[in-house]
């Protein structure tokens, strides 16, 4: 069966098809800039060189069409008719308490998701434009939401509760939910794998590291614990968020700078992180560079991240009575060698220890620890799009996820 992996966003939408009767990947591509002038997609059959073409889009409909459209064309695309593809798996960000788990999409489902569209008003909506595109346009193809908090859902109460009035969480829904739950899904999965050991076995804490990042305890399979919270801004310092700070610096920075509504939320989100700190770039590459030109505040900013990623692995730690394996991945986690080295520098009373040689290494699946180390680091590339198309495939076929 060949899977059509659809990720929408407000103004852009990723897409890829697996055949997944070996789980690879024959195409891939990117539609930016829809609703806007200069609409433009970008396809790739794997193999081929890339594909550049300007077309107008006006909504999401639109787009989906250029989509498939490429997918079908004569030169570049991976099918000959769309009735080669057996199934659409679409991304989506939030499904609130209501779903634990990938499902079928139908009426009821998609009606579920718009009762979530407050807990993430820049989000769902462009997927549902996207699911309901794919309807209009594939009738007869059935399609599977995989949720990125759904992996969370297995969190316990004293993990997602906040310490406020507890109305606010009956009445709208105020709780821990977490993200990434795709890609923390899938690298546990990978390392269950990589260290022939049943994940029901395994005490494992994933650190997603990227411009956004998060951190996940995962003890025999299930999600215990994730540093993410009711929105993507706890937790980790990340490119553009502050992640955990104290709530009343929001009331005195907006008193202090006469901040007009919603500027304080614009500050935190997209402001503040690595960014902020450095005054240079969300982008870690860039703050290396800073670094060896000797800026100060670009080196404080790698510190912070560092020692907000080390306070999270200390204290999964604890929660789970120990580790198994720690594992870093996407951008920063599979590609900063040096900021893998610092998270794990002088842990050796927990039984951490990387292997410097081991460690140089990128975007590559291996293991970075000593080999005396009592934790094994494993760093493993994320494959979001790939946990998608499982999730889609076995949910149409019947089998269990």
């Amino acid at each position: 069966m060949k899977v059509l992996v659809i990720n929408c966003g407000s103004s852009s939408l990723k897409y890829q098809i697996l055949d997944m009767t070996n789980e690879s990947l024959l195409c891939k591509g990117l539609v930016e800039r829809i609703g806007m002038d200069g609409s433009v997609i970008t396809h790739e059959k794997i193999g081929m060189d890339k594909v550049k073409k300007e077309v107008p889009m006006k909504d999401h409909k639109d787009a989906i069409e250029q989509v498939l459209a490429a997918v079908q064309d004569k030169e570049h695309g991976v099918v000959k008719s769309m009735d080669e593809i057996g199934a659409v798996g679409h991304r989506v960000v939030h499904a609130g308490e209501k779903f634990a788990k990938s499902v079928l999409l139908t009426d009821d489902v998609k009606k579920a998701l718009e009762e979530c569209i407050d807990l993430a008003p820049l989000h769902n909506p462009p997927n549902l434009l996207g699911i309901e595109a794919c309807r209009e346009l594939m009738p007869k193809t059935p399609m599977v939401c995989v949720f990125d908090t759904a992996f969370h859902q297995t969190m316990p109460p004293e993990s997602y509760i906040y310490a406020i009035p507890y109305e606010y969480y009956e009445k709208h829904g105020i709780r821990r939910y977490g993200f990434h739950g795709t890609s923390h899904k899938y690298v546990a999965e990978r390392a269950s794998k990589m260290l022939n050991t049943s994940l029901d076995d395994l005490k494992l804490i994933t650190c997603h590291l990227g411009n956004g990042a998060s951190v996940s305890a995962i003890k025999r399979g299930k999600c215990i614990d994730t540093s993410m919270g009711f929105t993507p801004l706890e937790g980790l310092v990340m490119g553009t968020r502050s992640g955990d700070i104290d709530p009343a610096i929001v009331t005195y920075i907006r008193e202090k700078e006469n901040l007009p509504q919603g500027k304080a939320n614009e500050i935190l989100n997209k402001k503040s992180g690595v960014l902020g700190i450095s005054g240079v770039s969300s982008d870690f590459r860039d703050l290396e560079e800073a670094v060896a030109e000797g800026n100060e505040r670009a080196a404080l900013a790698l510190k912070v991240f560092a020692h907000k990623v080390r306070f999270y692995i200390g204290a999964y730690i604890a929660e789970m009575n120990g580790v198994d394996a720690i594992i870093f991945t996407a951008g920063v986690g599979e590609n900063d060698v040096s900021m893998r080295e610092i998270i794990c520098d002088n842990l050796g009373n927990l039984g951490i220890k990387l292997d410097p040689v081991k460690n140089k290494v990128r975007g590559k699946e291996t293991i970075i620890s000593a080999d005396d180390a009592r934790v094994k680091l494993l760093l493993i590339p994320t494959n979001e799009e790939l946990m998608i198309a499982r999730d889609t495939f076995n949910i149409v076929t019947g089998k269990a996820i």
